[in-house]
């Protein structure tokens, strides 16, 4: 059986009829009316561009956060109160030597 894509209240492909299968899920639209329309390839796009940018997004805060955990435990390690640059918590001041 043929899915198509429906916007809107309507199909994509324009098809009349009540009882045709339809969704909104853009991987399993099967009519290829409906998958050649701008509509269908726009919100292609529009959702793979979302699934690029959130996996840029998390790809950047996994490598921020081992950055900063990384910093944290070097600042840690060091001997005394002077650990520059300050910034991060658990470090007041910096005392003169």
């Amino acid at each position: 059986m043929v899915t198509h894509y429906k916007v809107k209240g309507h199909l994509a492909c324009g098809h009349p009829g009540k009882n045709l299968a339809t969704t909104t899920e853009l991987n399993r639209v099967k009519c290829r009316n409906c998958r050649n329309t701008e509509v269908y390839k726009e919100a292609r796009r529009t959702a793979r561009n979302a699934a690029r940018r959130a996996q840029r997004k998390a790809r950047a805060e996994v490598v921020h956060n081992d950055w900063r955990s990384h910093w944290e435990k070097r600042l840690a390690a060091m001997p005394g109160t002077q650990r520059l640059p300050r910034g991060f918590h658990d470090q007041a001041f910096v005392g003169a030597a």
